[in-house]
């Protein structure tokens, strides 16, 4: 005899990928496309989780531009919306140093105007890791918690 299967409510992922120009206007706009998808999703403009993100996706994108350009290549920004979390991936096409991994980000010096960008996302997001990419480059991805988020209705909050 065969327990009957036991219903499993359907599980939704969504994604949105998009490459931008390894440029500060890239990494600018890599904000906005986030904030408006996130907006889409339910996670709605102004809110605490839509704040971490904009921080995130800014520190990340930033980074790319930054530490992990190479002429003539873009940057991913990919957005995985899951039961009760956002994910935030952030992929360069630079080989070389690895950025620090959780736990390991040193801190900024009270007077540098750099150095700041993982320290935010190692304070903001729940989890957060670099991983290695198909050479050439990394991946750094974060993660939020949602914890308001309602699988029913697709919105944080449940409305």
């Amino acid at each position: 005899m065969t327990a009957p299967p036991t219903p499993r409510r359907p599980v939704t992922v969504r994604v949105f990928t998009q490459r931008f120009s390894a440029t500060p206007r890239g990494a600018r706009l890599a904000r906005h496309l986030a904030l408006d998808q996130l907006h889409t999703w339910g996670v709605p403009h102004g809110t605490d989780a839509s704040d971490t993100a904009a921080v995130i996706v800014a520190e990340l994108a930033a980074n790319a531009v930054t530490h992990g350009r190479v002429p003539g290549r873009d940057f991913e920004l990919r957005l995985r919306l899951l039961p009760g979390s956002v994910r935030v991936e952030v992929t360069d096409t630079r080989d070389g140093t690895r950025p620090p991994g959780p736990g390991d980000v040193p801190p900024a010096a009270p007077l540098d105007d750099h150095g700041r960008g993982l320290v935010l996302v190692d304070a903001l997001a729940d989890r957060w890791e670099v991983l290695d990419r198909e050479p050439p480059g990394k991946t750094v991805r974060a993660e939020i918690d949602l914890p308001g988020w309602s699988a029913r209705t697709g919105r944080v909050g449940g409305r």
